[in-house]
């Protein structure tokens, strides 16, 4: 008899429990759509765009001239002396490694550029999203990724969108 009434305690207290828990407020966002869509997000996307066509031009300008002069030596080769090659050779490759090491610094400089525009949109949109929370009374929310399936209503992502969109217009990358 003594288990039948502790099974009836314990089942009682988690049925209330369960119960109290369920009515608290749970939404959702999707960062990724926050983080391409908002105005902010796509002002810092095209730059971020631009400034990799503008190099990838530069870059290829500076591949054919390479492809250029390299050609012209393989065919001045049996017209230039041993040593007078061997220095046209070793300065092609100097130019070659120069190019490596400005493509490579090009890249990890937008690499940096991309990181800190996220982190400095994402720092502007932890106190809009936290502000909303407490004006809803929400107390959970989940990113949407996480999330397999869930009611519309239960999304914020617009939202947090116009809010970020009213506040933080522009990141001024440039």
């Amino acid at each position: 008899m003594k288990h039948l009434v502790k099974l009836f305690v314990v089942t009682f207290i988690c049925l209330i429990c369960t119960y109290s828990l369920a009515e608290q407020k749970i939404a959702f966002i999707d960062m990724k759509f926050i983080l391409n869509k908002s105005k902010a997000g796509e002002g810092a996307q095209k730059y971020l765009k631009s400034t990799v066509e503008k190099d990838q031009k530069e870059f290829i300008e500076i591949e054919k001239s390479l492809k250029k002069d390299e050609n012209d030596l393989l065919k001045k080769k049996a017209t230039l002396s041993k040593e007078e090659y061997e220095k046209k050779t070793d300065e092609l490759r100097k130019r070659v490694v120069d190019y490596q090491n400005n493509r490579r610094s090009s890249l990890s400089k937008l690499a940096k550029e991309r990181a800190d525009a996220r982190a400095l949109l994402l720092k502007k949109i932890d106190p809009i999203i936290d502000s909303y929370i407490k004006e809803q009374g929400i107390v959970l929310v989940i990113d949407r990724k996480d999330i397999i399936r869930a009611s519309k209503d239960l999304d914020i992502t617009n939202i947090i969108v116009e809010k970020l969109n009213k506040e933080l217009p522009s990141l001024n990358l440039k």
